[in-house]
């Protein structure tokens, strides 16, 4: 059975499809499963044995520069790709016309959420099979029981995320244990204080732990350098692709992050992971189904930095 998943972001979504990559290989051992996602997301699915090829795609790129040179060479090229192989079943969990219109070009029975259920109704007009799936409760369940009727089985038990990460200290990590503190999302109304995570690092740093601070950008690598000034011992990361860092994460004795993908993923990785909401639900998209995580605060309420050090002591950090 060949199998093409279309998932292709944001970073938490990506990695909160992971378990339907289990939960197939689980029920069709010999399945060959195929996943769509962005290019620059696309070291998530790699990291899961059970995937057999990553097709990356470049929608956001594309937009951006659709009249550029070389843009629609490469458009060109990802349908010649996705054209390649027939597919048993294509399954869009994203439920998005532009997930839509990509599961759309591939060859193979075309399945996604009815107009009811899916993210963008007008997405269900692209697929050949639709199915209800209720949308009060976790992304992680949706996307399980989307796949699970699209291929006739029952969701059994817990996710499993399923990823393998190969745990190597580059020479720059410092020798103690430490922790990762993920400070940085996609909009500042995520954000932490900074007072919070000073306090916090200044706690770590009496454990012995270093504190480490990952960015992504000027902005990101400016507020790590800065927080860093005022931790003890603390090191900001140089800058680092996906992979990289997981592999970081993998090897943290706790991480400690904001509302953004990396969190989720240290979560997937079995770390002990705090989860900080200062604006918004996690019922519906925060950490789920990792036993070494838990979420802290949501809506209209800030964690505070005592609440993450007993959450992390109860998750054996």
């Amino acid at each position: 059975m060949k199998i093409l998943l279309v998932k292709t972001s944001s970073l938490g979504d990506v990695i909160h499809n992971l378990p339907v990559v289990s939960d197939i290989r689980r029920k069709f051992p010999q399945a060959r499963i195929d996943w769509v996602v962005e290019e620059n997301f696309a070291a998530v699915p790699a990291l899961h044995p059970g995937v057999r090829n990553v097709l990356p795609v470049a929608v956001r790129r594309w937009r951006r520069n659709l009249w550029g040179g070389g843009t629609w060479h490469e458009m060109h090229a990802f349908k010649e790709l996705l054209q390649a192989e027939t597919y048993d079943c294509v399954i869009d969990t994203q439920g998005l016309v532009k997930s839509a219109l990509i599961a759309g070009l591939a060859r193979g029975v075309r399945c996604g959420y009815d107009k009811a259920s899916a993210r963008e109704s007008f997405a269900a007009r692209f697929y050949q099979r639709t199915y209800v799936v209720p949308s009060m409760q976790h992304a992680v369940e949706r996307n399980r029981q989307l796949a699970a009727q699209a291929l006739a089985y029952q969701v059994e038990g817990g996710p499993d995320y399923g990823i393998v990460v190969d745990v190597v200290a580059p020479a720059w990590l410092p020798p103690q244990p430490y922790a990762v503190l993920l400070h940085a999302s996609s909009g500042d109304y995520k954000l932490w204080h900074e007072e919070s995570w000073v306090e916090l690092g200044g706690q770590f740093a009496r454990r012995g732990w270093a504190c480490v601070l990952p960015w992504g950008s000027t902005a990101e690598r400016e507020r790590s350098t800065r927080l860093a000034g005022k931790i003890p011992g603390a090191v900001v990361a140089p800058q680092l692709d996906l992979r990289a860092v997981a592999g970081l994460l993998a090897g943290a004795r706790a991480v400690v992050g904001v509302d953004t993908g990396l969190t989720h993923l240290a979560a997937a990785l079995g770390v002990a992971t705090a989860g900080i909401y200062c604006a918004t639900n996690p019922a519906a998209t925060g950490i789920y189904g990792a036993a070494r995580a838990a979420n802290l605060g949501g809506i209209g309420y800030m964690p505070q930095v005592q609440q993450v050090l007993a959450v992390l002591e109860r998750l054996g950090a």
